[in-house]
């Protein structure tokens, strides 16, 4: 799914050629067919009820998925709806001003069965709440379990959660399914959160790698960057990089850690560790910033080539300076202010570029 904010008209060419976007990891396949939203009754008043409307325009999408697909507009606008579900074969393209926005009617989430690769609800024991834009067994889109070739971008988030999350299974149940999230861009992503703007797990038990976050504007965070795992986890995180940022009002900058979420059950194996290696941060900024960032590994799987480049995070106030806090963690720090753990080896000359 690609949420995007570019010109309509330029997804309407009739040219066969493939458009490519998002750092070139994403091909942005032409589609055959393009509705609007606004042909199903769509209101974008805020106020108007739209379910309908999207459950008619994806079962229209759904028709058309084997004829080359189909791109769904919403044009500029705040549409106001319940849970609705994908198809295979879309591109849902918000234009620059609209929002798609969730009822607040928690009677209109329906619990359904849980993901193979979480073993059971999130929040409840049994059955998972439904996402608010779900897809479950699509081709090329699966939006509740784990992904490759994805692409977000040109898009303002808030939320009660992490803004953008990538996860790939919990525990002994990601491990099993064994299906890793990857190749995934995020760019020119704003949004405000009590949690984190870009966060990685902690449920990462099939894997996570080859993921870029560029150019993301977080304000009023608790965390800008929370890249997490836990005990029993296994899994792996790896190939990340996040670069140009811009974070104000931020508890925590920078947070890598090793004790995040509970777990699935108790059948987890406490010796399965998340492999964390090849983590690049650079071109970072931070104001109002109270902990500068806690990059915490395990003790018998340390985190590994950890690379911070041309990063500045200051205080509060100008008195105040934020701290660093590391443990059981190796890589290299360049250009960073304030000074960072020891356990990052520091060498002003340099550049991730050149880390190993």
């Amino acid at each position: 799914m690609l949420l995007n904010s570019n010109n309509y008209y330029g997804c309407l060419a009739s040219s066969t050629e493939e458009v490519v976007t998002c750092s070139n990891i994403v091909p942005f396949t032409q589609r055959a067919h393009n509705i609007s939203i606004t042909d199903f009754g769509g209101v974008g008043d805020g106020q108007t009820l739209n379910t309908k409307a999207f459950k008619e325009a994806i079962s229209k999408t759904q028709q058309m998925a084997k004829k080359g697909g189909t791109l769904l507009y919403i044009p500029s606008g705040v549409y106001l709806t319940e849970p609705f579900n994908l198809t295979s074969s879309i591109t849902l393209y918000l234009a620059s001003g609209a929002v798609i926005k969730a009822s607040q009617d928690i009677s209109n989430w329906p619990l359904i069965a849980p993901l193979p690769s979480y073993g059971r609800g999130r929040d409840n024991p049994g059955g998972r709440y439904i996402s608010f834009i779900h897809g479950d067994g699509l081709e090329d889109v699966i939006i509740t379990d784990s992904t490759s070739n994805v692409c977000i971008e040109d898009s303002y988030i808030s939320v009660g959660d992490d803004i953008v999350a990538v996860k790939s299974g919990w525990d002994e149940y990601g491990i099993s399914y064994g299906r890793p999230s990857a190749n995934i861009t995020i760019r020119r992503v704003n949004g405000s959160s009590q949690f984190a703007g870009i966060a990685i797990g902690s449920e990462a038990s099939g894997g996570v790698e080859n993921v870029v976050a560029e150019h993301i504007n977080l304000y009023n965070m608790g965390s800008g960057i929370h890249i997490k795992t836990n005990i029993g986890r296994g899994g792996y995180i790896k190939n990340i990089t996040i670069s140009d940022v811009y974070m104000e009002n931020v508890r925590t900058g920078i947070r890598i850690a090793s004790n995040a979420g509970g777990n699935a059950d108790d059948k987890y194996d406490p010796n399965a560790l998340t492999i964390v290696k090849g983590i690049i941060v650079k071109n970072l900024r931070g104001v109002k910033v109270h902990q500068a960032g806690m990059i915490q590994g395990y003790e018998k799987s340390p985190f590994t080539n950890i690379c911070l480049s041309d990063i500045n995070l200051s205080g509060e106030t100008e008195s105040r300076t934020p701290t660093w806090k590391c443990s059981d963690v190796s890589g290299s720090a360049y250009q960073v202010s304030p000074r960072p753990c020891a356990e990052l080896i520091s060498n002003q000359s340099a550049s991730c570029a050149n880390s190993s």
